[in-house]
């Protein structure tokens, strides 16, 4: 088996080397804080509206920088790049530990939830425009700004249920290396 680039090193590439520390860089690039942001938030898209199942594959749940080279010929059987980082995603020092956080939160509303199990799915806002995707699934609101300036707030969002909303998951919660816009 031999990997791509995973999700969080095609978005933030090699400033995957040297913008994820929190001691060096308290403040976040502008790749890197984009790359967090984006990574989480097409996660969450992905389990949202994927289908009935959700594969998250050898670290990707939580950024791993590396890809996967099992060894074989063709790499001198080289074990270089088979291994995972386990222990990135547990150093309070690094911002591997916000895709851990926000995975595990995102795991755990769907286990509460049960969106993936529901039959009702319906996309009730798509503007290319603004970046912003809204869909129900389940008895679950998910809604997205995928602008990368723009934040919008009293955004106007159809929905099927008459009733208050609450927010059980937010992207950009600091617990998740956000800004906290929301």
């Amino acid at each position: 088996i031999v990997g791509d680039k995973t999700l969080a090193f095609w978005l933030m590439d090699a400033e995957m080397y040297t913008g994820m520390s929190l001691f060096t860089s308290p403040q976040p690039s502008m790749v890197v804080d984009r790359g967090l942001a984006l990574h989480k938030m097409i996660r969450l898209l992905v389990l949202g509206l994927g289908g009935e199942g959700y594969l998250t594959f050898m670290g990707n749940e939580f950024g791993h920088p590396e890809w996967i080279d099992f060894p074989r010929p063709e790499n001198g059987w080289s074990h270089h790049h088979c291994r995972r980082r386990w222990d990135l995603a547990e150093d309070d020092l690094l911002r591997y530990k916000f895709f851990q956080s926000f995975d595990e939160l995102m795991q755990a509303c769907e286990n509460r939830y049960q969106w993936l199990s529901a039959s009702h799915q319906y996309v009730t806002v798509k503007n290319n425009m603004d970046k912003v995707i809204a869909f129900e699934r389940g008895d679950a609101l998910f809604v997205f700004n995928f602008h990368p300036c723009n934040s919008y707030s009293d955004y106007q969002v159809g929905m099927s249920w008459n009733e208050p909303m609450r927010c059980v998951l937010d992207s950009d919660e600091a617990r998740f290396g956000g800004q906290c816009r929301l």
